[in-house]
């Protein structure tokens, strides 16, 4: 009986791996073929940001969570309802999507936040209502710290703020490790990701059902290597950006609305949450019942009515419209 050397075992692995990558990256090509840019490119500082512009009336921005990109707002009906009223501006936030994310520069709430307001400047809106769901409230919270005059408003929902031990943060951070993340992002996290995608959906949706409109959100752009491996780098950050922006979260002046689904499985509500509103004065806390982490796909309107009354506040505060 033959007995297999380990130098055979290494370069089946090998020979694995690179076959891995090959099909990985034919995936990702084809996911950007069949989901092209909807909106536009603005280069900001040689980052190349895509960015959906719709409607009139006063600006509302929207950032989105971790591993996700704009085409969760737009599938929950969010942007159409906003847009009735607003101009609606919509992210993809770097790495996520059709936008950037250059190595050189660690992309933290505070990053993002100065890279966006940039963009925002260039396309003409200097003051808005901010929104952020999951990942996207640290962005929001970041911007308003970072650039007050810039928001009339902060709407935040399903946020992680404060700083907690979670084990999730060490399994998923891999592929934002230097080169050996590179090898995992184009090889094992595009299958692990393809089989744990149904686990992940019923996680983060929660009491629901996944909702059919979510249907138009297209995973296999989350599958990509390079946006697994944004998404891995956000992990890794999620602690030490709640860590570096929570002393500052009582200079918050602007009027803020934070929401959160009572029944969300991914972030203690009482801790993160509740937390923040007792931490700024000025805000107001709703708890959405029978609602996970997905607030706004699963409960929409209440999101919309939030961000209506947000910007009621700005023009009472600001007599605008009047």
């Amino acid at each position: 009986m033959r007995v297999v050397t380990l130098f055979e075992i290494v370069a089946a692995i090998a020979v694995a791996l690179a076959v891995a990558a090959i099909v990985n990256i034919y995936l990702a090509k084809k996911a950007e073929r069949d989901n092209p840019p909807q909106g536009r490119l603005i280069d900001i500082d040689g980052v190349n940001l895509h960015y959906l512009d719709y409607g009139s009336g006063g600006p509302v921005v929207l950032f989105h969570g971790n591993g996700s990109m704009i085409q969760d707002f737009q599938s929950s009906g969010l942007v159409k309802l906003l847009a009735q009223k607003h101009r609606v501006i919509v992210f993809d936030r770097p790495g996520f999507g059709h936008s950037a994310r250059p190595r050189g520069t660690i992309w933290t709430p505070e990053a993002q936040a100065d890279l966006i307001h940039r963009a925002l400047q260039q396309i003409g809106i200097h003051s808005a209502i901010v929104f952020g769901h999951s990942w996207g409230a640290s962005v929001a919270l970041a911007f308003a710290l970072k650039h007050s005059d810039s928001v009339t408003g902060l709407v935040l929902a399903s946020g992680y703020y404060y700083p907690t031990p979670r084990l999730d943060v060490f399994l998923l951070s891999g592929p934002a490790v230097p080169i050996i993340g590179d090898v995992i992002s184009y090889t094992v996290a595009p299958i692990a990701s393809r089989l744990l995608w149904p686990f992940l959906l019923r996680k983060i949706f929660h009491p629901a059902q996944v909702p059919d409109k979510f249907r138009g959100f297209p995973k296999q752009m989350a599958f990509r290597p390079s946006q697994l491996q944004a998404s891995a780098e956000e992990t890794a950050l999620l602690i030490p950006s709640a860590f570096s922006l929570s002393p500052e979260y009582s200079k918050l002046k602007t009027p803020t609305i934070i929401l959160a689904g009572e029944q969300d499985r991914l972030i203690d509500i009482d801790q993160q949450s509740a937390r923040l509103h007792e931490d700024v004065k000025q805000s107001e806390f709703i708890r959405v019942s029978n609602t996970g982490h997905m607030v706004h796909q699963t409960a929409t309107p209440k999101v919309v009515a939030a961000i209506e009354e947000s910007a009621l506040g700005a023009q009472g505060r600001f007599g605008l419209g009047r």
